[in-house]
């Protein structure tokens, strides 16, 4: 049986992921309104963010909305096929086929 991902397997990290996953390839998110969608501090979602970013799941940018610093998160193309392999792994564990029960008799 395979394991889940486990640098998405993280509860703050999913929702990361899976509140990245809803947008359509190459759309950013702010900061701010994914740290609202995952209810997590600064530092803590900063955190996060940096290993999803080093494993290539997310790209992060910095920039500036007039004098203000933004910034933004994309789920990148490795994140994306990752995700979608952890959702098939954890789908896999919770609804495995059915085990050949022709020989199981619930007298015993």
């Amino acid at each position: 049986m395979q394991t889940p991902d486990e640098i998405i397997h993280q509860p703050v990290r999913l929702k990361v992921m899976a509140a990245l996953n809803t947008l359509d390839a190459g759309q950013w998110l702010e900061f701010v309104a994914l740290r609202s969608i995952v209810e997590a501090t600064d530092g803590n979602l900063g955190a996060h963010l940096t290993t999803l970013e080093t494993a290539g799941y997310v790209l992060v940018k910095k920039d500036f909305a007039g004098r203000k610093p933004r910034t933004q998160v994309c789920l990148s193309t490795q994140g994306r096929t990752a995700f979608s392999r952890y959702v098939t792994t954890l789908q896999a564990i919770l609804a495995p086929p059915n085990p050949d029960i022709s020989g199981f008799d619930d007298n015993q």
